[in-house]
């Protein structure tokens, strides 16, 4: 069986590995753990700190068994820069030359103190035609600070692990979320969004036939959503935690009491989610139905989330489940009941395959 490198998804609250293997039916899980992250993460310069963030994680792929010392990582989402642009159609070589002064637009740091990337979208098949429709080129833009680069490097050389690829965590949660049940079968793919809401920001992502369209990061996650519950009702946030995971925002559960706590913040990201369909459909006017809405990260499982979205945005929405691409779904309960927490760490998995 080939082997390539496992996932490594570093959270703010919880780190996961996944390690997959393939078939000609599909992917084949052969190892997965999450561990909590230890207390200071990866913000610590502090050589105790790294050196307690690279044990834990060596114990955790120790404890996983994972035989492959390979490994692709992401970096979080609201510490980078991520952007799809239009430009005049180029070809690759005049691409090359005139990146490095598009990025100078749209990321807000000296380039100097910054590693980019970038990967060809859309272009028009045919470069001559230079009618309005087919004047411009979609390019997917990545910047990361230098110094988080070399931090994610260090944590791995330490953790004795050697990094093949570093991307965006939202990149990694498309392709696990956005992956054909039937690959072979030029299985048309339903435009979506994604709204991958983590501990500290909130990714949304639009692919259309496959390709990512559009990608924005607003700075309100899980742990918004759980300090406005501490303050509402004297918790700790632990006991907030809690609770939030227990009872989420269903009008059913606890009188509603948690959810009109959480209202605040969740209104605040379904306000920045419905300006961002509207520029999305303002730039690609009839053909820009979203036909389906999928949550992903640690706060997709609240109860009464999915409903909260389905009935502001009028859009189907469902719960993220990246185990999706597998052959077989037999696995532990605990692992499936949390399969939104997963999604990133099974993207990253998945990159070799590509």
């Amino acid at each position: 069986m080939k082997q390539l490198p496992f996932g490594l998804d570093i959270g703010a609250h919880t780190i996961k590995a996944v390690w997959l293997g393939a078939s000609k039916n599909g992917f084949i899980l052969q190892a997965t753990n999450m561990i909590q992250t230890p207390s200071k993460g990866m913000l610590s310069q502090s050589p105790l700190d790294q050196e307690e963030m690279a044990r834990a994680i060596q114990s955790m792929v120790s404890e996983a068994r994972i035989k492959t010392k390979y490994v692709n990582i992401a970096l979080p989402e609201n510490q980078v820069y991520t952007k799809v642009i239009e430009m005049p159609v180029l070809s690759d070589k005049e691409l090359s030359s005139a990146i490095y002064w598009e990025a100078e637009q749209y990321i807000p740091i000296p380039l100097s103190n910054v590693m980019f990337d970038y990967k060809v979208l859309s272009r028009p098949f045919d470069m001559q035609i230079k009618s309005e429709q087919q004047s411009k080129m979609e390019v997917l833009l990545v910047g990361a600070p230098s110094s988080l680069v070399s931090s994610y490097q260090k944590i791995a050389a330490m953790s004795g692990l050697s990094i093949v690829s570093i991307e965006t965590e939202i990149l990694a949660t498309a392709r696990s979320l956005i992956y054909p049940i039937n690959p072979d079968q030029n299985q048309k793919l339903p435009t979506t969004l994604i709204i991958s809401i983590g501990a500290v920001s909130t990714s949304l992502v639009i692919i259309k036939n496959g390709l990512l369209v559009f990608t924005y990061t607003i700075p309100l996650g899980g742990s918004a959503i759980s300090r406005a519950i501490a303050s509402d009702f004297g918790f700790t946030l632990d006991q907030a935690e809690e609770y939030k995971k227990v009872y989420g925002i269903s009008k059913q559960n606890f009188e509603g009491k948690i959810g009109k706590a959480s209202e605040p913040v969740l209104t605040s990201i379904l306000t920045e989610v419905r300006k961002s369909l509207a520029f999305y459909k303002d730039n690609h006017g009839e053909d820009s139905t979203i036909q389906q809405v999928i949550l992903s990260g640690g706060s997709a499982k609240l109860p009464g989330l999915d409903l909260f979205f389905a009935e502001n945005l009028g859009i189907e929405t469902v719960v993220a489940n990246p185990w999706k691409a597998l052959v077989s779904q037999q696995m532990p309960k605990d692992i499936l009941d949390n399969s939104p927490d997963y999604s990133i760490a099974v993207g990253l998995a998945m990159r070799g395959y590509d």
